[in-house]
């Protein structure tokens, strides 16, 4: 029997439905493949496709085929050795399973099935079941997005506009009042030329002569005047737009090596990609700190290296200043992560405790901290650890040992429960 495989791409959406159905059938390998895909790639690889590997023996299938049917003699070959109730022995040499002897140019392989999902199918495998917390403030954004709304009818408007049903309704509601009291008359009129005898020769004229009068009175009126015309309105409002300031805040002291800026600059990404999912209009704004906190461009924060100690409270500090200046919690979706291998001056932590509750976390939707590598917890974790019993709703804290934990613990921040979804 031959098979036909289409290992086309699905171009121009062409057997859209086929390709859904799929993809549903075999959501759990894509998952899995796609998890697996945010510990190995490059942070600029993360908005791209990703090759899908799937078993062969995962999409193998039930078949229908003929058997052979019918009466058959079948003659068994026998063999010189063995009778019935032997005992056959084990076969000399090394155990089943492993190979040994040259590799052969003879027999065929079985070949995983391989295909491509699209950035955005990507990225919906990604971030299946997340929600953003407090997902609530809207606002209007820039002149140049209007939506277009009807607003009722005009008497004044263009052609291609116009209200058909509108207008005639207008027009026999303008001839009912104009031609009401001619049309009373005129029946009355009829019915008294019915009962007027013949004899009546002359006020038969009158009464005929007033009729015509009334019916070139009636059909004077035109059917549809300009007074009439109606013409559907509409109107420009501007159009609501979520939007979003996502606050990235990380330490950059001589205790952060490379490799932790790496982790944190991957958990970094998710979040951009989850907000950018969720928002269409975002600001990213990156501050770093050791004992003072700049807001730097994207390249300064993630690869210049600096030295010294730590105070966090600098960087809580900037961050609530430029809220206030910049960023009206009542206009914007504030989102904050912050990473940092748990260093801080232990003085500075009351600070810190101070700017969170008065300043920050009163003003953001959702606040993460993640706190990468295997030392023992410090006291930035344990403070923020009791914030976060006090604002669960908007606060989140994780600890991270390496990249491949970075996925899963986005996961458990952002997944759906009744509290946060």
């Amino acid at each position: 029997m031959a098979y036909v495989v289409d290992r086309r791409l699905n171009s121009k959406n062409k057997s859209l439905v086929n390709r859904q159905r799929f993809l549903k059938r075999y959501h759990n390998q894509i998952r899995k493949a796609v998890s697996d895909a945010v510990s190995r790639r490059n942070m600029t690889d993360m908005e791209q496709g990703e090759n899908i590997n799937i078993p062969k023996r995962d999409i193998s299938e039930p078949i229908f085929h003929h058997g052979s049917g019918g009466n058959r003699e079948i003659v068994h070959p026998g063999n010189k050795e063995f009778i019935q109730g032997d005992k056959i022995p084990r076969p000399q040499g090394g155990s089943g399973g492993s190979g040994s002897g040259d590799a052969s140019d003879s027999g065929e392989g079985e070949d995983n099935f391989a295909f491509q999902i699209s950035q955005q199918e990507f990225l919906e495998y990604l971030f299946e079941d997340l929600a953003l917390p407090n997902m609530i403030k809207r606002q209007l954004v820039g002149s140049d997005s209007f939506d277009t709304r009807r607003a009722g009818v005009s008497e004044v408007g263009n052609p291609n506009q116009l209200n058909i049903v509108r207008s005639l309704k207008s027009a026999y509601a303008r001839r009912m009042a104009l031609g009401g009291k001619a049309r009373r008359e005129r029946r009355e009129l009829k019915a008294e030329l019915e009962t007027l005898p013949e004899s009546e020769a002359a006020r038969r004229l009158v009464v005929e002569e007033e009729i015509n009068r009334l019916n070139v009175r009636l059909n004077a009126i035109p059917f549809l005047d300009d007074f009439d015309l109606k013409y559907n309105l509409q109107v420009k409002i501007p159009k609501p737009s979520p939007k979003a300031v996502m606050f990235c805040v990380m330490d950059v002291s001589g205790s952060m090596t490379q490799d932790i800026k790496d982790t944190a600059k991957r958990f970094f990404f998710l979040l951009y990609l989850f907000l950018k999912k969720n928002y269409e209009k975002i600001d990213v704004i990156f501050i770093r700190h050791h004992t003072q906190a700049q807001e730097v461009d994207e390249e300064t924060f993630f690869y210049s290296r600096e030295t010294g100690g730590t105070v966090v409270s600098s960087a809580l500090k900037l961050m609530a200043e430029v809220i206030e200046a910049r960023y009206s919690p009542d206009e914007w979706n504030i989102y904050a992560a912050q990473a940092s291998d748990g260093d801080n001056w232990q003085e500075d932590n009351m600070r810190c405790h101070k700017i969170l509750t008065e300043d920050i976390l009163p003003t953001v939707q959702y606040l993460t901290y993640i706190e990468i590598g295997d030392r023992q917890p410090q006291g930035l974790w344990h403070l923020y650890e009791h914030l976060q019993g006090d604002y669960a709703d908007r606060f989140a804290i994780q600890r991270v040992r390496n990249n491949a934990e970075i996925y899963p613990v986005f996961r458990e921040l952002f997944q759906k429960t009744i509290d946060k979804g």
